[in-house]
């Protein structure tokens, strides 16, 4: 098997610091010298996988190419290397456990005792391998999920161990630290940092590299002190400074020579590519974009206590940033929740203040008869719509109920017994919920689409823009991905074109509605689509139906 150069990225003092955007910076850095990368998430927990975890938890779900329920990390290598991942990319301790468990019960270990260590980093050392021979990668980038001094992710922190110490392999170690600067005192602390590089050295690891996470960029005392206390080199201590766009952090770290320091650690010299440049353009026009466009997500996770939690819809926010920074905008988000807007309907008069509204994924009766209300003024006020996923799902329901006079239309997850199931279970699933198999068994991943040529989303995809999504051209397949269990019911179909309603989508087989949509001359922008368009959009390449719905909020 190939041999591989590995970088290891921790972090410590509190989780969400930005170990993600770290990891996918430095393999964008490498990728621009003209290497290959692959880049990994170790989730310390016991799921199999991310599908059954609430988003509140942990973040929204992140689905791959091929149908693995991942870390929202995920999402964050992909766009910045600009790379399909797979579920080689994504490894969780439930993942390690299952396979050491399966090969003991194989006879794989030949009679040995099997044991935590060295059986569990081993197998986790092989996933890194998978990885890396997945992607034909030079360098494997390693995200430790969590923080140093937990006790579910000091496996992952062996298997670095093991990797450099026993299997002699060209390793290093980047860890995230936090600087905080208390408003009472007025100066940034670097103790926490201290604490958690003494802790990362209880379990035989020494950083290589010391990325310092604080409001602004760190001045020369704190280095020296990060210096003499953790037994970095001055010059390996990195400033990670709050900044508008998590996109500007590759900069950050070039001009600190972050991306050379690294390759000289690695043994490796630079191969001159235009990555880097295409990326600092895309930077430039993030900051020149100076128009606030308005735009409303309806939805249901985004609160958690008295916080909004933004993080449940990442994907839905990042794929809005790039169309709109495209076009010069800055977008504005104005969040609604829709189980209050069940108890209070003058919510609704937030959308006569912004440029259109979405309602993104979702699951369960909570907050549906919100979401309902959100589509049926959206549609009646020619409010640019755009339906995801579950969102495409209540705009049938409201189109059924208020336009066909479907009173009881409703979709059957939520109410089992309605009399007009316009959204109905996926025929294949109902085993699957009998057996209460819910993890993994949804439809899932990139599935083709046929588009209706007759469609505003075949004009779409024709664009230069939609040329990266298409699989065949005539008839127009394009590739999207999916994570759903109930669809439109093919047994309404007629009536809601006969009702005015365009099948802009379907499957190339015809037994899944993709996509719908309201003619122009009947509304400005409304399209739903049961598939993610957030998770294929990248800064440098934003996704068709996000930017012709930036463009519909702009001229309303």
């Amino acid at each position: 098997m190939k041999k591989y150069k590995y970088i290891f990225v921790s972090g410590g003092v509190l989780s969400g610091l930005g170990k993600g955007v770290t990891a996918a910076s430095i393999g964008l850095l490498l990728k621009s010298h003209g290497y290959k990368v692959a880049i990994v998430k170790c989730d310390p927990y016991v799921n199999i996988d991310a599908g059954t975890i609430r988003p509140q938890e942990h973040g929204e779900v992140f689905v791959t190419e091929d149908g693995i329920e991942s870390d929202q990390d995920l999402g964050h290598y992909e766009r910045f290397i600009n790379e399909n991942l797979s579920r080689a990319h994504y490894v969780t301790t439930g993942q390690i456990y299952q396979e050491v468990i399966k090969k003991e019960r194989n006879f794989e270990y030949c009679g040995e005792d099997v044991e935590v260590v060295p059986h569990v980093p081993e197998e986790m050392i092989r996933r890194f391998k998978l990885a890396g021979e997945a992607s034909n990668a030079d360098v494997v980038i390693i995200e430790i999920g969590g923080t140093v001094g937990e006790y579910q992710n000091i496996l992952f922190l062996e298997a670095n161990r093991i990797l450099k110490m026993r299997e002699k392999e060209e390793v290093i170690h980047v860890h995230v630290g936090y600087l905080p600067t208390p408003p009472s005192i007025g100066e940034m602390k670097s103790k926490p940092v201290q604490i958690s590089v003494r802790l990362l050295n209880q379990t035989g690891i020494q950083p290589d590299f010391l990325v310092g996470r604080a409001t602004k960029s760190l001045d020369i005392r704190r280095k020296k002190r990060i210096s003499l206390f953790c037994n970095i080199d001055l010059k390996d201590i990195i400033s990670n400074p709050y900044v508008p766009s998590v996109y500007e952090i590759p900069l950050i770290f070039q001009e600190q020579n972050f991306d050379r320091k690294l390759l000289a650690k690695l043994n490796l010299k630079s191969k001159k590519t235009e990555l880097f440049s295409q990326w600092k353009k895309m930077v430039q026009n993030i900051k020149k974009a100076n128009k606030k466009i308005k735009i409303a997500i309806a939805g249901k996770y985004q609160k958690v206590g008295d916080y909004i939690l933004p993080d449940s819809y990442v994907c839905v926010l990042e794929s809005l940033r790039h169309a709109a920074w495209k076009l010069g905008y800055v977008p504005q988000i104005t969040w609604i929740d829709t189980e209050e807007l069940e108890k209070n309907t003058s919510l609704l008069k937030k959308l006569d203040d912004v440029g259109g509204v979405i309602v993104p994924q979702g699951w369960g009766s909570r907050g549906i008869e919100g979401k309902i209300k959100v589509v049926q003024y959206a549609r009646e006020k020619k409010i640019p719509y755009l339906g995801l996923c579950f969102g495409m799902q209540m705009a049938v329901i409201e189109f059924g109920r208020h336009v066909l006079g479907l009173n009881k239309a409703n979709s059957e997850e939520v109410d089992p017994k309605t009399s007009h199931p316009v959204i109905h279970i996926i025929p294949n699933q109902e085993e699957y919920l009998a057996k209460k198999q819910y993890g993994g068994t949804i439809r899932l991943g990139a599935w083709p689409c046929q588009i209706n040529p007759s469609s505003r989303l075949h004009e779409l995809y024709t664009k230069p823009e939609g040329k990266f999504l298409i699989k065949k051209r005539h008839p127009l397949i394009v590739m999207e991905r999916h994570r759903h269990r109930y669809e439109f019911n093919l047994k309404y179909k007629q009536k809601f074109e006969n009702a005015g309603m365009l099948i802009s989508g379907i499957s190339p087989d015809g037994k899944l509605v993709e996509a719908i949509e309201l003619p122009t001359k009947v509304h400005p922008f409304f399209i739903g689509v049961q598939f993610h368009p957030e998770f294929k959009s990248r800064p440098l390449n934003p996704h068709p139906i996000i930017l012709e719905f930036i463009r519909a909020c702009e001229k309303k």
